[in-house]
């Protein structure tokens, strides 16, 4: 194609170009979905709004509502159901099945837990337990009473846990008794 024929052809397509954006631009019926008012609306009056800020109140008034209808499934074709009568008397549920076991005891060690050290090269704490005649001097983490382990030593209370069955217990600190030598 030689250079004349595609001036030609540009100046062709110039031409269609302008032809085509003045109808479109005066004619508006004829572009789909562009039809209606363009200019501003002169009779468009905006609302009398004192406040524009969201209203608390009135929102608070609206939450105070409550449906009184029928409470009705819509998307049933059914009636509704008849509305039961409201009994004075509320009636407690009956357990269905058989009844719980209670709950195990509280866990009892047979010890009184009556001091504690600590170990100075190490800082380890140890405690003191009686049973019976017998003291104990328990580390923590350590078993003792083939049943019970320390978990951890307290200023005031010793926790222990049960080996068995894995309950935890803490053991109060007993003072020992004044024995009225000290006034």
């Amino acid at each position: 194609m030689s250079e004349r024929t595609k001036i030609g052809v540009f100046a062709g397509l110039l031409v269609l170009l302008a032809v085509v954006t003045y109808f479109y631009a005066f004619d508006r019926t004829a572009v789909p979905g562009l039809s209606g008012v363009f200019a501003a609306n002169t009779k468009f009056e905006p609302l009398d709004v004192q406040e524009p800020g969201l209203r608390i109140d009135e929102l608070d008034k609206l939450r105070k509502l409550e449906y009184a209808g029928s409470h009705r499934n819509i998307f049933v074709a059914a009636p509704p159901p008849i509305p039961k009568p409201v009994s004075q008397v509320p009636v407690e549920p009956q357990p269905v099945g058989p009844k719980l076991p209670p709950p195990p005891p509280p866990l009892q060690v047979p010890a009184e837990f009556f001091g504690y050290a600590s170990q100075p090269h190490s800082g380890k704490r140890v405690a003191f337990f009686t049973s019976g005649d017998d003291v104990l001097v328990v580390a923590e983490g350590d078993k003792f009473l083939n049943a019970f382990r320390l978990l951890h030593i307290g200023n005031e209370s010793a926790d222990v846990e049960e080996i068995a069955t894995g309950r935890r217990a803490s053991v109060a600190l007993v003072q020992p008794p004044d024995l009225g030598g000290n006034q």
